[in-house]
């Protein structure tokens, strides 16, 4: 059982809560969030992603990961624009924070235009 920030994954029996609000993903949404969930804290790159979730050294769609995130972000409430669970660490990867980016005593940063 992985519990960070709130939401806990439990890949025995694919099973994921936040709070105690249990939620339900694919199949594909799951093994990405356990990928991340997994490493709290650390990057996890986009090839290491492709490999583990989609089992493939080659990338079917430039958007495949995009699409997935979006979709596991919206169901764990996590605003893609100041996201504090599943940030994008750019030309790197993706990380799940193991705490909020505010209580981890960085400041937000306002997004990009």
């Amino acid at each position: 059982m992985f519990e960070v920030q709130g939401v806990r994954v439990d890949p025995s029996t694919r099973r994921v809560w936040s709070g105690e609000r249990e939620i339900s993903f694919s199949r594909k949404e799951f093994d990405l969030l356990h990928a991340l969930i997994s490493r709290s804290g650390e990057i996890v790159s986009r090839d290491t992603l492709m490999r583990e979730v989609w089992h493939t050294s080659f990338w079917t769609s430039s958007k495949t990961i995009d699409v997935h995130l979006g979709w596991v972000r919206r169901k764990l409430g996590d605003d893609p624009r100041r996201p504090h669970l599943i940030t994008t660490v750019r030309g790197k990867g993706l990380r799940f924070e193991a705490e909020a980016p505010h209580a981890a005593g960085r400041p937000r940063q306002a997004a990009s235009a």
